[in-house]
């Protein structure tokens, strides 16, 4: 089944970045991935899109809030770490992601 990941982050600029990095790292292995990157005010409108969500490790004080927004859907959540945000690392996204299936 594909995966469909959201990832939110303030601006949206560094998570487009961040959401090629793991589309390509997935292509690699040959995942099958959506990614999109997004505000968090856009998760309601996606919340039914998607089965991963992603936050940008700047936004960790949000998780409760963001957890409470999609309690009851059948959606993953977790913090991408700082490094591997910082350096882009699609790679250690993708394990991210997949270390989430469960």
């Amino acid at each position: 089944m594909a995966k469909n990941i959201l990832l939110i982050c303030g601006s949206g600029a560094s998570s487009g970045f961040m959401a090629a990095a793991i589309r390509k790292a997935a292509k690699k292995r040959g995942e099958e991935v959506t990614v999109k990157a997004a505000s968090e005010s856009q998760l309601d409108e996606r919340i039914n899109e998607i089965n991963y969500l992603l936050i940008g490790p700047h936004l960790s004080y949000m998780l409760a809030d963001l957890k409470a927004q999609i309690e009851g859907k059948n959606v993953k959540v977790a913090v991408i770490p700082q490094a591997t945000y910082g350096t882009l690392n699609g790679d250690k996204a993708l394990d991210l992601i997949l270390s989430m299936e469960g």
